[in-house]
């Protein structure tokens, strides 16, 4: 019964990468939005000039929502 929970548990963890929708790469992490949209966290701080004004939220280039970087 453990090795089964430990192996559901391992493949849980290998779906959870998602592509960045700015440079296509796969990551571990990616910053993502109730529509779907994910960026890398490499792209958000090179865009971060056009999605945030004030540091703690971002709008959502596709949808236009806006989301919190958890900081707050």
């Amino acid at each position: 019964m453990n090795q089964k929970a430990e192996t559901r548990k391992e493949k849980r963890r290998r779906k959870q990468s998602k592509q960045c929708q700015c440079c296509k790469g796969k990551f571990m992490f990616c910053w993502n939005c109730r529509c779907g949209f994910s960026i890398c966290q490499e792209c958000m701080y090179d865009n971060l000039w056009g999605m945030t004004c004030n540091g703690i939220t971002w709008e959502c280039p596709d949808c236009g929502e806006q989301n919190g970087y958890g900081n707050q």
